[in-house]
């Protein structure tokens, strides 16, 4: 029960020392709030600009959500077809990797070209730089079935699909699932690239016209802002691998 509750606690107490520390670093070394401002004057912007960083916060929120669904979609598929066939594998493979290199950065201004600035550009930068993890640990769960296993049941009369269905998936849902925790994450940074780039809304766009405006406390509050989204976002899909597939997490983890 000790154990339970201090690691339940350990993330707060982490977090109110980290915070203790920043302020006491810029107050006994006197650092200018231009170039790191205090987490008690980035908390009185937070309160001043409070209506801006809510509207934003939701613009970014719902730009990669709705990207980041897309990602979950598209990437189990694709990541289904990898696993199936080793041709597919072959094929799609190195393209997707090479386009997985691309930063994220320069496909934008060909996404403006195209939709536009705006929502648009935004969910499909989120999209396009989270796919990549579903695919690959979708595939790999597929590909760790044993040959010996899958020699077995083909000689029980069992097809590629039955083996597929009924071994390939119930393996590959804890790669799934897992990889749902980095892709989320991912698709906050494609949208504020976005933001930042194509965009009058945004956390993104907030973060560069204050910096244009030399508001320092104002772009960490902002910063401030997308790590609750991410965490809180992290922590549902967290929160979704332990119920979907507690199965196949180690006992002393499944307890926390």
């Amino acid at each position: 029960m000790k154990t339970s509750l201090a690691i339940r606690l350990a993330p707060w107490i982490a977090t109110v020392a980290l915070f203790v520390f920043w302020e006491a670093v810029c107050r006994i070394f006197k650092i200018p709030p231009f170039f790191l401002p205090p987490p008690s004057l980035v908390a009185k912007s937070f309160v001043e600009f409070w209506p801006a960083i809510y509207r934003n916060s939701l613009f970014t929120l719902s730009t990669t959500l709705i990207g980041f669904g897309m990602a979950v979609g598209f990437g189990l598929a694709l990541g289904l077809a990898v696993g199936w066939s080793r041709a597919i594998y072959a094929g799609i493979y190195p393209l997707m990797i090479g386009f997985n290199a691309i930063p994220k950065v320069a496909v934008v201004p060909i996404l403006v070209l195209w939709f536009g600035i705006g929502f648009i550009p935004a969910v499909l930068t989120a999209f396009l730089i989270s796919f990549f993890p579903i695919v690959v640990n979708v595939a790999t769960g597929l590909a760790t079935i044993e040959p010996e296993l899958e020699d077995v049941l083909k000689a029980l009369g069992a097809s590629k699909l039955d083996i597929m269905r009924k071994v390939g998936i119930p393996r590959a849902l804890p790669y799934f699932f897992g990889s749902l925790k980095i892709a989320i994450t991912l698709a906050f940074v494609g949208s504020v690239i976005s933001e930042s780039v194509a965009s009058n809304t945004g956390i993104g766009n907030l973060m560069l016209q204050a910096q244009a405006q030399f508001q320092v406390p104002l772009i960490f509050a902002g910063l401030i802002a997308l790590a609750v989204e991410g965490i809180a976002m992290y922590a549902l899909m967290a929160m979704l691998e332990a119920r979907m597939t507690g199965w196949a997490q180690r006992s002393g983890f499944a307890q926390t």
